[in-house]
């Protein structure tokens, strides 16, 4: 692959994870003259605002003619859109073409591309960890990724320089941290710290009818229910599709909220301050 400057990148999906992408290649300096960021999205009004605004150089109406240009795409896609778009574009992708992809689970996209992939591509499962509660490439601008996580679940068949490349091409992004794992380990770990907490603020939100009890908010409620702004159709897909995990990180959390149930119901003051402490100091561990 031709360096990342020269490169000509093609988004597919240009929501809001993938305008954030656009705009971080084209703030951050990584794709310079000679080089192209294209995208294809089926809402041509979305690539027709993105090409006035300089955040793309070219919108595209077939995914074919823009696959058959491209030295790097991403693919912005859910899980389930992403493996019909592999499926039918397959043929499309202009040979030694790094293929990367943002999906939030990554067991059945690895289970499904890893034996199907043509062997003159590279494709290399992503995650960023990052987002914002309001959806659609307009508020892509607030999107930040400086600092954030992104986690990479390469394959056996990942070429070496191609990886070397990619992390290359994340931290220059504005990303703080990279970490590599398995497609398993990351599904586990993301029912934890981004799906049970969807579920968490859903919940939150579902069992209270009062659309004006945030008169009474002092930011603990904000800060917990910013996410239940969710995007329904991807979460509920996320969701089912990573429930084995996710229903395990259920069954876990209610443990705890049972305990902590016990001590105040039972005005254990001790355990309850003990399990406080403890929670504290756990948490400022992971800082």
């Amino acid at each position: 692959m031709k360096p990342l400057e020269t490169s000509t990148v093609g988004i597919v999906g240009l929501g809001l994870m993938g305008g954030a992408i656009a705009l971080a290649l084209r703030s951050e300096g990584i794709i310079r003259t000679g080089g192209r960021i294209l995208a294809y999205d089926r809402n041509h009004d979305t690539l027709a605002l993105a090409q006035a605004e300089g955040v793309i150089d070219e919108g595209m109406y077939s995914p074919e003619v823009m696959l058959a240009q491209c030295d790097l795409v991403f693919l912005c896609l859910t899980p389930t859109t992403l493996l019909r778009f592999m499926e039918s574009q397959m043929t499309a992708f202009r040979p030694g073409t790094l293929i990367t992809d943002i999906a939030g689970i990554k067991g059945s996209i690895v289970a499904a591309i890893e034996h199907t992939l043509r062997a003159d591509l590279d494709f290399i499962p992503g995650h960023p960890m990052a987002g914002s509660e309001l959806g659609g490439f307009i508020h892509a601008k607030s999107c930040r990724f400086h600092g954030k996580n992104y986690i990479l679940t390469p394959l056996t068949r990942n070429k070496p320089e191609n990886l070397v490349l990619l992390k290359k091409l994340i931290y220059r992004m504005g990303f703080g941290r990279i970490t590599e794992t398995s497609a398993k380990e990351h599904d586990r770990k993301i029912a934890f710290t981004s799906q049970l907490c969807h579920v968490i603020a859903a919940a939150l939100i579902d069992c209270e009818g009062d659309t004006e009890i945030t008169r009474f908010g002092g930011g603990s409620f904000e800060d917990l229910t910013r996410i239940a702004m969710l995007n329904a159709p991807m979460w509920t897909e996320l969701f089912i599709e990573n429930r084995e995990e996710l229903l395990q990180r259920i069954e876990q959390f209610e443990g705890s909220l049972a305990k902590l149930k016990r001590y105040i119901a039972r005005e254990a003051e001790p355990e309850l301050e003990q399990c406080l402490q403890t929670v504290r100091e756990r948490r400022a561990a992971m800082a």
